[in-house]
């Protein structure tokens, strides 16, 4: 199994998200930092990656439950008991969301435009998966 890391989703993923029901959706959101957050405007900062990115999700937070949604959890990655991976994730959170299309419309805001700054600065890259309820645990 391949693991690539990223901070944006391509095209191919934002129409496959897309294409799913107009139902709740939590995305599983795999997160690894930077060791020193990198601004794109060149800012000197002592703040860490996670510490930049922690900016971004208190005010993410907001835009979430503006739209209705919610954060369910969030937790730092401790050790790996099954499997393998190269490098282990940082920090692990849960968000729902009422819909796909209400996270790309806070993903198009320009409230989120505003924010965003921290999460490129803190992020070394990222997996979201998309879930949705249902399956052996119901």
């Amino acid at each position: 199994m391949k693991v690539e890391n990223r901070v944006r989703p391509g095209a191919e993923n934002i129409q496959a998200f897309l294409a799913g029901k107009e139902e709740p959706v939590v995305m599983v959101n795999l997160l690894k930092f930077k060791e020193k957050a990198e601004y794109a405007d060149g800012r000197d900062t002592n703040l860490t990656g996670e510490e930049a990115y922690g900016r971004y999700a208190a005010e993410m937070r907001k835009l979430v439950e503006a739209a209705g949604g919610r954060f369910i959890f969030g937790g730092s990655v401790e050790s790996l008991l099954l499997g393998e991976v190269e490098d282990l994730w940082d920090v692990i959170g849960l968000v729902e969301y009422p819909s796909p299309k209400s996270l790309l419309v806070i993903a198009s805001s320009p409230e989120f435009a505003e924010i965003e700054k921290h999460r490129e600065a803190g992020l070394a890259g990222q997996l979201n998966l998309a879930v949705r309820a249902g399956g052996f645990a119901d």
